[in-house]
């Protein structure tokens, strides 16, 4: 048997134990929602996000109509609807001396509790090191803290907003030694940096974090560093770690590089399972084109697949979780034209290419991906390519459906009795239940993509429950009780 045909009967049997997990998952639809010209934004290098009106807002590295400081435009962020109707809500650098900001590169935007839009920007702020911001779905911006290199500096990461309120995230650069920082930031703006990377004798500790954190059952937060470790490349392979809510930071693991377990995570870790967590390496692995791994919170750390080019190379973003149970993510190359590939991965670690980008003439479906993607409420997966999609190759978004069922999501996922949540949906007018692990509460029903309520009275940690009159909807991911 050659060498394509078994790689071909290979990707038909791993689709079919897909469809099995998810049993419409063969009824695949991509479908190129906009293809950016520069003047809107270019080069989108960060998934997307669904607010609480439905929308799907997202952010561009690079292009928009303002910025004479960036020979290509200083980034924009972007309103979509699901539907693929694009509205620029703000050009950076739109203040004198990009004092607003620049690049806003890797890290997603992120749905706050107020209802308000946060993220960060790579560069420009009072001290050209980057920035925190909060933007209304309206399309107002406020700069909530300038990073001034001894804080931090480069942000690459998104944030996290934790159980208690504050955000928590992570900086390239910058730091006692200056090679990044982990840092919490009231609603407010106040922040107080709780780690300085490469403070252990040659970086062991890690170094150049740039994917977020997350929030573990635990209380604690978990995340990656790009190089640092005790690997044995040149600047170390790279790290996990764990770290407190008051700053003591604790390694798990370092990668060991090419050949072995991985090398360079670019992207944060997803934690579905209690004590298991799950993360890519960039580079390295069995086939020296990155890695997925999975890692329990005490530090065993086991590669999950091995990338080989043919079913995608170098993964840039966090995985998600869907409502399957199944992981999905991009890679940056590899697939059948080598610039990327869209693939979903079930918890028993079977791997399935959905889709290889630059797979229509021109390229016209985009390329080299650095985007994760995100679900929206109504099952669909949703993403953009960083490149190509037309003759000026700045990037598109792009739906794919592959047949998984909607659900609600909670914001935020934990809350102790009595806090307000909102709960966002796809057709949730007419809805008569809402439950917490099976506790009733009362609700409003906003909008047909939006319910408010407050955590009940007997409340246990668990999954939320919407009953509409053509669905019951559950959460994706259980909503914890502290």
């Amino acid at each position: 048997m050659n060498r394509s045909k078994h790689a071909g009967l290979r990707q038909a049997y791993a689709l079919l134990i897909l469809c099995v997990a998810a049993p419409m998952a063969c009824a695949q639809t991509f479908t190129t929602l906009v293809t950016f010209d520069g003047t809107d934004g270019a080069n989108p290098g960060a998934a997307l996000v669904q607010a609480l009106d439905g929308n799907l807002y997202g952010t561009t590295e690079s292009g928009g109509l303002s910025g004479s400081l960036c020979s290509v435009g200083c980034g924009t962020v972007f309103r979509m609807t699901p539907g693929g109707t694009l509205t620029t809500l703000y050009d950076f650098c739109s203040q004198s001396n990009c004092a607003d900001g620049f690049e806003p590169f890797f890290g997603p935007l992120i749905q706050g509790t107020d209802g308000n839009l946060y993220g960060t920007t790579v560069g420009g702020g009072a001290y050209d090191n980057g920035t925190i911001f909060k933007i209304s779905l309206g399309g107002t911006l406020t700069t909530l803290h300038s990073f001034g290199f001894s804080d931090g500096a480069s942000p690459y990461s998104s944030l996290i907003q934790a159980s208690d309120g504050n955000f928590y995230g992570t900086t390239f650069g910058g730091g006692a030694q200056f090679y990044g920082t982990v840092f919490k930031m009231t609603p407010g703006g106040t922040l107080t940096t709780l780690y300085s990377f490469c403070a252990q004798s040659g970086c062991a500790d890690g170094a150049e974090p740039e994917g977020a954190l997350l929030q573990a059952n635990d209380g604690n937060f978990y995340g990656a560093t790009f190089s640092g470790g005790t690997g044995a490349c040149s600047g170390g392979c790279g790290t996990v770690f764990k770290i407190t809510p008051t700053g003591t930071l604790t390694t798990l693991h370092s990668f060991a590089g090419a050949l072995t377990d991985g090398q360079g995570p670019i992207g944060g870790l997803v934690g579905p399972s209690a004590g298991i967590l799950y993360g890519t390496t960039y580079f390295g692995g069995a086939n020296s084109a990155g890695t997925i791994f999975k890692i329990t919170t005490s530090g065993a750390e086991t590669v999950f697949h091995n990338f080989d080019g043919t079913d995608g190379g170098n993964p840039y973003a966090s995985l998600i979780q869907a409502s399957d149970g199944s992981f999905y993510g991009t890679t940056q190359n590899g697939g059948t034209s080598g610039l990327g590939t869209i693939f979903a991965i079930t918890p028993a670690g079977r791997l399935t290419t959905l889709y290889s980008f630059c797979s229509q003439s021109g390229c016209a479906d985009g390329g080299v991906t650095r985007a994760g993607l995100v679900q929206d409420t109504s099952g669909k997966l949703y993403g953009a390519s960083t490149f190509f999609g037309n003759a000026s190759g700045d990037g598109t978004t792009f739906s794919l459906s592959v047949g998984l069922r909607p659900f609600v999501e909670a914001v935020p996922t934990s809350g102790r009795v009595g806090a307000a949540v909102k709960i966002l949906g796809t057709n949730l007018t007419g809805a008569t239940s809402v439950t917490f692990n099976g506790t009733a509460a009362t609700f409003t029903v906003v909008s047909h993509s939006l319910i408010t309520t407050t955590v009940p009275a007997g409340a246990t940690t668990g999954s939320v429950l919407v009953t509409t009159p053509g669905n019951t909807l559950k959460s994706n991911v259980p909503f914890r009780i502290p």
